[in-house]
């Protein structure tokens, strides 16, 4: 079975769509800004993703007047926290989980059990 294909924007659809001039694509990935993928014949192919950064971008420079090692190091803020949201979502699943498990009331023993269980109770740290 085949990967399904992401939709991909040239280079002039980009710059068209969001007003900017093809050479400032070029810039913001010179800079680091952007990485489009490259076709065969090694054409810019912009992804929905490169977008959505590019988004950022321009509402950084644009709106905000940010210079562009501004930007690089908001954007690169950014990727650092999303990346501490995932670990803290992931942290608190399995923290659920744990908790989960440990409430749980233990099973009572079998009555007609031809050995005797004990339960043995460990004690609580601190006590």
């Amino acid at each position: 079975m085949t990967k399904p294909r992401k939709a991909a924007y040239m280079i002039s659809a980009v710059a068209e769509q969001y007003q900017v001039h093809p050479q400032t694509l070029r810039l913001y990935e010179r800079e680091g800004l952007l990485k489009p993928s490259r076709s065969e014949g090694n054409t810019r192919l912009y992804t929905d993703d490169d977008l959505e950064r590019l988004e950022v971008i321009l509402k950084l420079t644009r709106d905000l007047g940010v210079n562009l090692a501004g930007v690089e190091i908001i954007l690169n803020m950014r990727e650092k926290m999303a990346e501490m949201q995932r670990q803290i979502e992931q942290f608190v699943s399995s923290l659920n989980t744990e908790i989960t498990h440990r409430s749980r009331p233990a099973p009572p023993p079998p009555v007609n059990s031809l050995i005797p269980v004990i339960e043995i109770r460990r004690p609580k740290k601190g006590a």
